[in-house]
């Protein structure tokens, strides 16, 4: 089955030169073989995709284009379970504000993506659907928690699918599948129907095999939604008809504190190769730093500060609010039976760590801190932003993981800052965007470049430049 970016597909749709339904019953073909292969979807939405195929016109970029959302997105009459036991029976009586705009422009829903349970985790194993496995080799994982949308996405199943980023579950997952991973400016899309990791830091965003798809779609989702009074009120630019690869004179950083800890040799080798060709594209390129200390305490930070989050928002979930029910002789033994059961190991420790954290009695040490840290990172990436356009990093120090591999030095800078800075962009609500750069032992590589905030065109256009004079654009893969 051939695969198309969006604007060759709307092409052909709206010519008819692609009979759509025809394109639909090959690609629930193609959909089975990969399920059966990558394990990537909860729920398959054969008849939702057919019904938004007939009230589709063609007309706008979008409409007729089959996609796929992550399974935190509330749908409105279909099951939605954020990867956990706890909400394997939900069934949402709305749609998440970001379903109800992909509608109206006429796109068609072909199915749920698995995740990390409710978000929580950066591999994609604690899914209650079992593991999601890498497009490019199904022995590796396809990353975490937003796995599911981009396995799909890099296999070539859909053009564009919706995932939730509160640390890297974007972003990291997509350079581990060889596609464009996005996550906008905090506020600039609406949260809502999206249920919650971490308040303060989760982001509405996508995956896309180019830059110009993914302007395409963030386009159509950012506003002001008045049921988040976190959303924006900012105006939404034309990110799509503003979209250039003329670079000349941006100001790139190029942060010296996470690549100075890449160990792999081809990685560094492709990183350097990058920072060349924004030069030979008439981009001012220069090393920065941040203070190593400060850098060592990014995970720290992002745990103390994302699992109190978290403790706070999945309360909820007790089994008599919401969640599955467990029997129990009181009230109290139905909430400790229907957490007990509803919730995987790895989410109960999180909730422990949480609940520690926001004890009165270590507020101050624990949760309080985490915050004050927090805003020396954000002080710290602010003075960079006084003198630079980007930040630019590797994505990560190594490919896609072994499924059954464990991470060696967990202590380790290489492992502290060099897989952990993604979460700059979250600490300090920035758009950031990871890009395919090139591939080690046959699978993708990626960078990451991070703007200041609500300049997502910037972000857009550096990466458009970097894509087009790369050559890697429209990945996708099947395992050979």
């Amino acid at each position: 089955m051939i695969q198309y970016s969006i604007e060759e597909l709307h092409h052909l749709f709206s010519s008819g030169e692609l009979d759509a339904k025809a394109y639909y019953d090959e690609l629930f073909k193609e959909i089975d073989i990969q399920q059966n292969r990558l394990n990537a979807f909860v729920t398959i939405t054969k008849t939702k995709a057919y019904q938004d195929l007939e009230q589709a016109d063609f007309k706008e970029l979008l409409s007729g284009i089959p996609y796929v959302l992550k399974d935190n997105y509330n749908t409105k009459g279909i099951q939605t379970t954020a990867s956990s036991r706890m909400l394997e029976n939900y069934v949402p009586i709305y749609n998440a504000h970001v379903v109800d705009l992909l509608s109206q422009e006429g796109v068609c829903l072909v199915g749920k993506a698995s995740m990390d349970e409710l978000a929580m985790g950066g591999t994609n194993k604690s899914a209650l659907t079992g593991p999601v496995y890498n497009p490019w080799d199904s022995s590796r994982i396809a990353g975490g928690s937003s796995g599911g949308s981009a396995a799909l996405v890099g296999s070539g199943v859909v053009p564009f699918a919706l995932g939730s980023d509160t640390g890297d579950s974007i972003r990291k997952p997509a350079g581990f599948c060889g596609i464009v991973g996005f996550k906008p400016t905090w506020g600039r899309i609406s949260r809502y129907g999206v249920i919650p990791y971490a308040s303060s830091l989760d982001t509405v965003g996508a995956f896309t095999r180019n830059v110009r798809d993914m302007a395409i779609v963030i386009e159509a989702l950012a506003g002001r939604d008045d049921r988040d009074m976190t959303s924006s009120q900012k105006e939404v630019p034309c990110y799509i008809k503003n979209l250039t690869d003329d670079i000349r004179g941006m100001k790139i950083a190029v942060l010296k504190s996470v690549s100075d800890e890449i160990r792999n040799v081809e990685i560094k080798t492709n990183f350097e190769k990058v920072i060349q060709t924004y030069k030979d594209l008439g981009a001012i390129v220069e090393e920065v730093t941040m203070p190593v200390e400060l850098m060592r305490t990014l995970l720290p930070t992002y745990t103390i500060i994302s699992n109190s989050e978290a403790t706070s928002n999945h309360s909820c979930l007790d089994g008599i609010k919401y969640g599955n029910r467990q029997d129990g002789e009181s009230t109290d033994d139905i909430m400790i039976n229907s957490r007990t059961h509803g919730f995987g190991d790895h989410i109960k420790r999180r909730f422990i760590l949480g609940n520690l954290a926001l004890a009165t009695e270590n507020q101050e040490r624990m949760f309080r801190k985490a915050q004050r840290v927090r805003r020396l990172i954000v002080a710290e990436l602010n003075k960079i932003y006084n003198n630079y356009d980007i930040i630019l990093t590797p994505n990560g120090g190594s490919v896609a993981p072994k499924v059954d591999e464990a991470t060696d030095d967990r202590l380790s800078d290489e492992y502290l800052i060099l897989e952990n800075h993604l979460s700059l962009g979250n600490f300090a609500g920035l758009p950031s965007l990871s890009l395919p750069s090139g591939f080690v032992d046959h699978m993708p590589i990626a960078i990451n470049v991070m703007g200041r905030v609500f300049e997502e065109q910037t972000v857009f256009n550096c990466a458009y430049a970097l894509e087009n004079a790369l050559g890697l654009k429209n990945q996708f893969s099947r395992e050979g």
